[in-house]
């Protein structure tokens, strides 16, 4: 409705992830080049978390654009399964032209499967997305799947992607076996008010226009409204732009904003509402050389030990160095 009105050849904030209107902020790039070293390097278990509407599957979109044809990829979006259903849902993923009734059939087969995409010299990566649904009985059996590998090099990469409430999960006394395996660990954190500005200028861009539809004091009501989460961006802009379209305004004011906000707010849209969803204490900005996993502390405050002498501390490469560290290893592997 408001398309022609603004200028605009389409929607600039819908909530679909179309790779056009990709935008990354620094914790994004950050994110995404550990997502792409983990691949490269071969690292087996990674996770990503993030709480809700912090652009967590944008980042899996963008990392699928970007990897090799020599790269095997399933990405498991509905996980929310018993066993053998999740069993049969990767292999329908990877093309496996079989049904499984039982964990052993799956296991055997899955296992020949790996050898021959490694015989091809191809790698294979799963991604489950919104892996915090998982039930612990399935996290375990995955991490059985990480089993299966030559001694040489591992057969298969699996990213976690989901909200804070896994690391909750992790840090439970059964899943100290699956934790141990987990070599990266990266939290999204949202936008600060900066990048939210970089982000609405963008999305117009991409949408036809470079114009300011909204004043700097309204992009300062929309950070406080979203507090950078990009997907509340994206709800309020997407419905202050209907509004000022609605009373014809040329640009959008902070007033419009607001009444908006008031609107969300009424069907209890606030950022302690979302907040709610999940009890995890705020982490610490992700800009450092290293961090401490989230759940390297199990729940009785103590620090658990590894008994994996394989076990990574949990290095988070900085935007830069690990951006340099794929463009030289992505060389090697042109040479």
């Amino acid at each position: 409705m408001y398309l022609s009105y603004y200028s605009l050849a389409k929607k600039p904030f819908q909530l679909s992830t179309d790779p056009k209107f990709l935008w990354l902020g620094e914790k994004h790039k950050e994110a995404l080049a550990t997502l792409k070293y983990g691949v490269i390097d071969q690292k087996g278990f990674l996770l990503v978390s993030g709480d809700v509407g912090t652009g967590k599957t944008t980042l899996i979109n963008a990392l699928l654009e970007s990897v090799e044809e020599d790269t095997l990829v399933a990405n498991i979006t509905d996980p929310a399964l018993d066993l053998i259903e999740f069993f049969n849902f990767v292999a329908l993923s990877f093309n496996i032209p079989k049904k499984f009734d039982c964990k052993i059939d799956f296991i055997v087969y899955f296992s020949q499967f790996l050898k021959k995409v490694y015989s091809e010299n191809r790698s294979v990566l799963l991604i489950i997305d919104e892996v915090h649904r998982l039930s612990k009985d399935v996290l375990e059996h995955i991490r059985l799947l990480s089993n299966i590998e030559l001694p040489e090099e591992k057969l298969i990469n699996i990213f976690f992607v989901g909200q804070n409430e896994i690391n909750q999960t992790l840090a439970l006394p059964e899943c100290r076996a699956l934790r141990q395996r987990i070599s990266l660990v990266y939290q999204i954190e949202p936008l600060s008010e900066n990048e939210t500005s970089a982000y609405i200028k963008h999305r117009l861009k991409v949408a036809g226009t470079e114009k300011n539809i909204f004043t700097q004091n309204a992009v300062q009501e929309i950070y406080h409204f979203s507090k950078g989460y990009p997907r509340l961006i994206n709800t309020i802009c997407d419905h202050a732009l209907l509004t000022g379209y609605a009373r014809e305004l040329i640009k959008i004011t902070p007033n419009v904003i607001q009444e908006c906000a008031q609107q969300f707010n009424s069907i209890g849209e606030t950022r302690s509402n979302i907040h709610s969803t999940s009890h995890e204490q705020p982490q610490p900005e992700c800009r450092s050389h290293s961090i401490i996993c989230p759940f390297v502390k199990d729940i009785t405050g103590q620090t658990t030990s590894s008994e994996n002498t394989n076990a990574q501390i949990f290095i988070l490469p900085q935007a830069e160095s690990a951006r340099k560290r794929i463009s030289a290893q992505e060389k090697t592997r042109n040479n």
